[in-house]
């Protein structure tokens, strides 16, 4: 499968990944230790809090998980299975990822707890484009089936079977590209707050416009 994903998907995989990990980063330095890209701390958290009787933190933590799962829906239904090329549907999403990152910022400065919901819903938009994509392969959000796949690709190796090099490329730009963004949105949250949320909208927007130049390359329009 790594064999026919184009040339710039570790590139973009890296990237993808760097802005994730400055969401994640911020999620938990500003949101109560609330992770944004990912959802197994986020779906423990509403079983602790409806048993803590926490019925308000509940309804958020579900909106959070509701926000995450539409905004997968809507990629899916933009991109519309994976064509293993570039193209306006790809770009789209990044820009509804950009634009809801950066209302997310706007509302949680003013307070608004809806901006972790547009967050939330910029994660999933991104992790179902790659996902649709890649088939699987290239999970930008979240880490957990990455190191997985590293570590099926690690034992096989042992068992002495033949293993795609490729393939422990891509997982390794995702997982380098995660720790910088991680350490990004910790210098960037200290300095802006909350607001350092505009960088992970400027990265998206820069993909979708980098995106936007690929296509037009290819289509020569």
């Amino acid at each position: 499968m790594t064999s026919r994903l184009p040339w710039w998907i570790e590139g973009g995989g890296f990237v993808l990944a760097f802005n994730a990990g400055i969401a994640n980063a911020i999620g938990l330095l500003g949101f109560q230790h609330q992770a944004m890209s990912h959802l197994t701390g986020t779906t423990t958290m509403v079983g602790v809090a409806l048993a803590e009787g926490h019925f308000g933190l509940t309804l958020h933590l579900l909106a959070v998980l509701g926000s995450f799962t539409f905004g997968a829906v809507v990629s899916a239904v933009i991109v519309n299975g994976g064509t293993l090329k570039i193209s306006r549907r790809y770009y789209a999403v990044l820009f509804l990822e950009g634009a809801a990152f950066f209302v997310a910022a706007v509302l949680l400065q003013d307070g608004s707890t809806i901006g972790h919901h547009l967050a939330s819903f910029a994660c999933g938009a991104q992790n179902a484009m790659a996902t649709t994509y890649s088939g699987s392969i290239v999970r930008t959000t979240h880490v957990t089936g990455v190191f997985t796949d590293i570590g099926i690709w690690l034992g096989q190796a042992l068992r002495g079977h033949r293993q795609d090099l490729r393939q422990i490329k891509i997982h390794l730009a995702l997982v380098s590209g995660f720790v910088v963004g991680g350490g990004a949105g910790a210098v960037l949250y200290a300095a802006l707050g909350l607001g350092s949320l505009y960088a992970c909208a400027g990265v998206a927007m820069a993909l979708g416009f980098t995106a936007v130049v690929m296509v037009r390359r290819e289509t020569g329009t």
